[in-house]
């Protein structure tokens, strides 16, 4: 899709899940019983936003609390800040590294190279804490079998973004970043062209499919029963897009 004929309106449409999603479903039959319920069909150049959470319990990234075996320091860690050792125990083991330290929060590095709290471990829409749902082992992976299900079963071309919520430094709450990229690029690079003053753009790269999660999460809450929506109208680039462009290089990142 290009800009020609843009008219700068985009549609968000959400996909409201009808029960709880479990493992071994198919989210792309799940998702398009949805968009059924909701008179829609989907259309070439849609962008289908999904929460990882909904990936995640699809693909049986989910961990028994009550089999979970804290080590000493996540036990120490936990009884000093009140925080659950299970969980902590499981960003630990899902972790690269850790970054941060400090007050009940914990900050790591992932193994896909994400940086965020507790390593994307969550207990918040699961089943009331019995269980923790972790990320996606690959979500570009997820992001690419999501999309070519829905084209087999639709014949139409679009693009999937699995998004996640992450804190940011030096900023309150939470927002929606794409952690899964399938079917478009999702950086737009503007180095090299001209403002409407002439001037020439040095270090404009926009997070187009960052931007686009962000625009999900409006209709997507985690209080909301809607796990995923359809932007339809962004005139993105197509293309064998990944998430992981969307982390910086560790020699570009003034602050590892």
């Amino acid at each position: 899709m290009t800009k020609r004929g843009w008219t700068g309106e985009i549609r968000i449409l959400p996909l409201a899940v009808d029960g709880e999603i479990r493992p071994g479903d198919s989210l792309s039959g799940r998702l398009l019983a949805a968009a059924k319920r909701a008179q829609l069909r989907f259309q070439d150049g849609d962008i289908l936003v999904v929460k990882h959470k909904v990936v995640s319990k699809v693909e049986g990234a989910l961990v028994a609390l009550d089999e979970v075996r804290p080590s000493a320091w996540s036990r120490a860690w936990g009884r000093r800040f009140g925080v659950d050792a299970r969980v902590t125990e499981l960003a630990l083991q899902e972790s690269r590294r850790v970054v941060r330290q400090k007050s009940r929060v914990l900050i790591t590095e992932t193994r896909h190279g994400f940086v965020c709290a507790n390593s994307g471990v969550d207990v918040s829409n699961v089943d009331g804490g019995r269980h923790a749902v972790l990320l996606p082992e690959d979500p570009d992976r997820s992001a690419g079998r999501l999309r070519a299900e829905i084209k087999k079963k639709l014949g139409v071309e679009i693009a999937v973004v699995v998004s996640d919520s992450f804190g940011r430094p030096w900023r309150e709450g939470l927002t929606e970043v794409a952690i899964g990229v399938a079917g478009m690029r999702p950086l737009t690079d503007y180095r090299g062209r001209r403002d409407p003053h002439g001037y020439s753009l040095h270090a404009t790269v926009d997070a187009v499919a960052d931007e686009l999660a962000c625009a999900a999460g409006l209709v997507c809450g985690k209080l909301a029963g809607t796990p995923a929506c359809i932007i339809r109208g962004f005139p993105y680039r197509r293309g064998n897009g990944s998430g992981r462009e969307l982390i910086r290089p560790a020699k570009y990142d003034l602050f590892r």
